[in-house]
């Protein structure tokens, strides 16, 4: 395989002056510029500042939509810490103890009206510089898989709770996540998929991540230049996880020193989808809130169907790649450059394309799309069809008692039906609810029900499909440059399931109950070294690009685990991602030297 490329040291990143208002929900941490300066928010909200608008043409409302109804759906984790006092405090980057000794005071102190609590610590600046990119050759990159000690400077340390204590603790536990982030978290395909370059670039340094820490803390407008400055503030905070914010015009961490406060603006983001099951509670049987099941599942893969393709067909997208969120849902992560370019009305506009469903899950009917179907319309109900027999009639059997069996027949447009349909299964209790859908055409065609349009049943009958299996969408997530959304490869506190790629070619094998947990993870790392130790030899090593002999390397802890799939799956993504981003660049120059010969 070929060697992956170190990240080079960078130049200093020029000073900027900026006055930025702290928002009432916000906790900043201002410091002299450094890679970790931060606003720590008591609120897990991940987006509350506005991008600045760009004026562009007006895109048109999706063909196929009647009637357009606000859908402001808030995340769970915000509704938790809502009620958190509001209060600021400044700090210097200090150390872990005390920017966590500090928000946790917060906690228990009410801020004053008028003003802000100032804490105050010392450390070192740490250095953020950006050097020139140099030439690096694309098919070299992924040679050598990058171990610990690249990372950190120093040898890996060992960790000082062994494997069989951290099992006993929490996924979210400190102990537990600097194993996991030592060991297992792929820092280096993180990096060149965020920066789109081997070498670093603004892309990266540019960048907002946003911590949410142990105590619940949450801070935003973090920014490295390199992945190794990263991972060393990751390993330094220990964060329950971490969020992926835009590219901004300027390093987040130095936009209190900029002179013009528009100077600071979110420039490019990755186009995001969020599909969480607890948008389908109305409609799934099986289970309700946060548990799932295999079953309810596949509201998640039906969604997925029809949204990567919507994207791929009709957009034209090719960069997409879908992450588990690990626990009941899935996100959508487009990487195209001009899906990163977009501003928020473009981001609107393509969320309107793709939205059917409008209201709540009380309000009744909710489809309702105009006649001939649009194309993607089309396609959706070809893909859907199979879905709903099997899926929503089969195993969820969602209209198997006489209150459930309400809601279908409010469904029916046609009241004169619903009347008949409602006589029929009063007199012939506990037909399933695939009985009941067949039963819709039976009774049509006895012509017993007077002025029945069959046209308009045929239409009707649509929208009841697209009702019980189109993707229900989080629009908040997709319609905002700078909102945030949580990084590929994370553990999902509650379940200590990592956040892994999903494979769109093999979607009905993915089982989100066989994710692997952290603990599993640690655990697998152990029992091969155990086998290998019982063998009488060292770990295998892993082969160079010739296949054997040559540089050989032990093989990384990931790669002794059943993350091993996971990670190689997003390592040839970004691969992908990379190639193209060069070809681009490639041909503009040959444009631009081509433009610039012609007299």
């Amino acid at each position: 395989m070929p060697h992956a490329v170190s990240d080079p040291p960078s130049p200093a990143q020029e000073d900027a002056a900026m006055a930025d208002a702290s928002s009432p929900n916000t906790v900043e941490a201002e410091s002299t510029p450094t890679t970790s300066n931060a606003n720590i928010e008591t609120n897990a909200e991940t987006s509350n500042e506005e991008a600045v608008p760009v004026k562009v043409e007006q895109a048109s409302s999706p063909p196929w939509v009647a009637e357009d109804d606000d859908d402001d759906e808030m995340a769970e984790e915000a509704t938790a810490l809502a009620a958190a006092p509001a209060v600021t405090i400044k700090t210097e980057d200090g150390s872990v103890k005390d920017v966590l000794a500090a928000t946790a005071a917060v906690k228990t102190e009410e801020a004053p009206a008028s003003g802000s609590i100032a804490v105050k610590t010392e450390e070192t600046e740490k250095a953020a510089i950006i050097t020139d990119t140099v030439p690096v050759n694309l098919e070299d990159m992924f040679d050598d898989m990058d171990d610990d000690d690249e990372f950190s400077g120093k040898p890996a340390q060992e960790t000082l709770t062994t494997t069989s204590d951290l099992l006993s603790l929490k996924a979210s536990d400190p102990e537990v996540m600097r194993s996991f982030y030592q060991r297992l978290f792929p820092w280096r395909y993180l990096f060149q998929w965020l920066n789109h370059s081997p070498t670093p670039t603004n892309d990266f340094a540019h960048r907002e991540f946003a911590f949410t820490l142990q105590n619940d803390a949450y801070l935003r407008y973090q920014s490295f230049p390199t992945s190794d400055l990263l991972r060393k503030d990751v390993l330094r905070l220990m964060p329950s996880r971490f969020e992926i914010g835009p590219v901004y015009t300027t390093n987040p961490a130095e936009r209190k020193t900029l002179s013009n406060a528009s100077a600071f603006k979110a420039l490019a983001k990755e186009l995001c989808f969020d599909i969480d099951l607890t948008d389908y509670d109305d409609i799934r049987t099986c289970c309700d809130k946060t548990t799932i099941c295999m079953r309810c599942w596949q509201f998640i893969t039906m969604a997925v169907r029809v949204v990567d393709a919507a994207l791929r067909d009709d957009f034209g997208f090719q960069h997409i790649i879908w992450i588990y969120s690990g626990r009941r849902g899935a996100h959508a992560w487009v990487c195209d450059k001009r899906a990163r370019s977009l501003d928020d009305q473009k981001r609107r506009a393509i969320v309107g394309y793709l939205e059917v469903l409008r209201g709540g899950s009380q309000g009744g009917k909710r489809v309702n799309v105009r006649r001939p179907l649009h194309p993607h319309i089309s396609r959706s109900l070809n893909v859907l069809r199979t879905h709903f027999q099997e899926d929503v009639l089969r195993d969820q059997d969602p209209w198997d008692t006489p209150e459930r069996a309400e809601k279908l027949l409010n469904l029916i447009t046609d009241r004169n039906l619903a009347d008949a349909l409602r006589r029929k299964w009063d007199s012939s209790p506990g037909r399933s609810s695939t009985a009941k859908w067949a039963d819709i055409d039976a009774v049509a065609k006895t012509g017993s029900v007077k002025g029945l349009d069959l046209k308009h049943l045929l239409e009707n009958k649509q929208d009841i499909v697209l009702e019980y299996t189109y993707p229900r969408l989080d629009v908040n997530v997709s319609k905002k440059l700078n909102h945030l959304l949580k990084s590929p490869f994370v553990v999902h506190p509650g379940t200590g399931r990592v956040c892994v790629p999903i494979d769109v070619n093999r979607l009905e094998e993915f089982d989100p109950l066989g994710v692997p947990t952290v603990q599993e993870l640690l655990q697998e790392i152990d029992s091969y070294s155990q086998n290998s130790g019982a063998n009488g030899s060292d770990d295998e090593p892993s082969q160079n690009k010739n296949g054997a002999g040559g540089d050989e390397k032990k093989l990384q802890d990931w790669e002794k685990t059943s993350l091993r799939r996971y990670i190689e799956q997003f390592r040839s993504f970004v691969l992908n991602l990379m190639k193209d981003e060069k070809d681009v660049i490639r041909v503009k120059r040959e444009r631009d030297e081509a433009t610039s010969m012609e007299f």
